[in-house]
C-alpha cells in the first residue's frame, strides 16, 4: 500500500523488522521512552494552545475596553 493509510500487514511488518533489530529486552524499555515522549509532547502543546488562547483573551479585552 503506497500512500493512504497504514494497515495490520505494515504494522506487523514494523514490528517484526523492530523485534529482530533490537531484540526482545529492548523493545519495552524503547516503547516506554516514545510513550514519555509523546505524553511531554502533547503536555507542551496542550500549555501553548492555552497560552494562545489566553492571549487571544487578553487581547480582546484590551480593544473592548478601548
Amino acid at each position: 500500500m503506497i500512500g493512504g493509510r497504514i494497515g495490520l500487514w505494515e504494522i506487523l511488518l514494523v514490528l517484526v523488522v523492530a523485534l529482530i533489530i533490537f531484540g526482545p529486552n529492548k523493545l519495552p524499555e524503547m516503547g516506554r521512552s516514545i510513550g514519555n515522549g509523546l505524553k511531554e509532547f502533547r503536555k507542551a502543546t496542550k500549555e501553548l494552545k492555552d497560552s494562545i488562547s489566553l492571549d487571544n483573551l487578553d487581547d480582546n479585552e484590551t480593544n473592548t475596553k478601548s
